[in-house]
């Protein structure tokens, strides 16, 4: 039986316009030189010509948040209580079983950007697709955002989830979701303009705070679901980074598909 597994995640990079300004990675590299100067610390009388070639280790220094680059949102993010008032899951806390489970594609590439997804939505590609969610499906949202990842368009691409829509997965056992997008939620500026427009804060971050609810994870800045070769009959992963109290935890999530 031949297996393929399928990256499904993008690169942390610095530098990149595809956060806002103060949610952009910084790293800073210390190469095989810088390496071998610091080796020479930690070995009192080495020379540095005395390592192969001259060069030692190399080493990256990272500033990010646990919400850059593809990450998994624990309940925590979304609000301090859930499920009628328990404390939120922090990312630590989250069962690992949620992170390894059969996978689900939906595809709303068709969707224009900032176009809402919604429940009927959901129901007409599970019945495109010929299939009922189980309990811990692991549910993917293709909205094709991913193809302007590094540039300052991603914040505004793609179409995205709601209350209703959110809710309507939730409510059928579904544990953890993910997208190719900036948010779970339509892209920030079509909320902002709509609550500009109606004043109704319930627009305001509505799929994630359908977590409040029902608690639950979901993976952003996801990319590559146009690579999975079918809706259904393949595994995905996704375990997090286990981060002490935090909201979020930085994941390299595969499709693993078996022919």
């Amino acid at each position: 039986m031949a297996r393929k597994i399928i990256d499904l995640s993008i690169a942390i990079e610095a530098g990149l316009p595809s956060d806002p300004a103060m949610m952009i990675p910084q790293i800073d590299y210390a190469d095989h030189l810088m390496g071998a100067e610091q080796m020479t610390q930690f070995f009192p009388g080495l020379k540095k010509e005395q390592l192969p070639g001259g060069l030692g280790w190399a080493v990256e220094f990272v500033h990010l948040t646990t919400h850059s680059g593809t990450h998994l949102d624990a309940p925590f993010h979304y609000h301090p209580t859930m499920e009628g008032g328990a404390p939120a899951m922090t990312i630590d806390q989250v069962p690992l079983e949620w992170c390894f489970q059969d996978g689900v594609l939906l595809d709303f590439s068709h969707k224009q950007d900032g176009e809402a997804i919604t429940s009927a939505d959901v129901q007409a590609q599970l019945a495109q697709i010929a299939y009922t969610l189980k309990p811990l499906d692991i549910v993917l949202v293709r909205t094709g955002a991913d193809a302007a990842w590094g540039k300052p368009e991603y914040l505004i691409k793609g179409p995205g989830m709601t209350r209703e829509s959110t809710l309507y997965l939730l409510e059928r056992g579904i544990k953890v979701v993910g997208i190719d997008a900036w948010s779970w939620d339509r892209p920030l500026p079509f909320l902002a303009q709509e609550f500009q427009r109606t004043g109704n804060p319930a627009v305001i971050w509505e799929a994630h705070f359908a977590g409040i609810q029902r608690g639950y994870c979901h993976m952003e800045k996801m990319a590559g679901l146009d690579k999975i070769p079918r809706p259904h009959g393949f595994k995905v992963a996704c375990f997090p980074v286990k981060i002490k109290n935090a909201s979020a935890g930085w994941t390299r999530p595969v499709a693993i598909v078996e022919d």
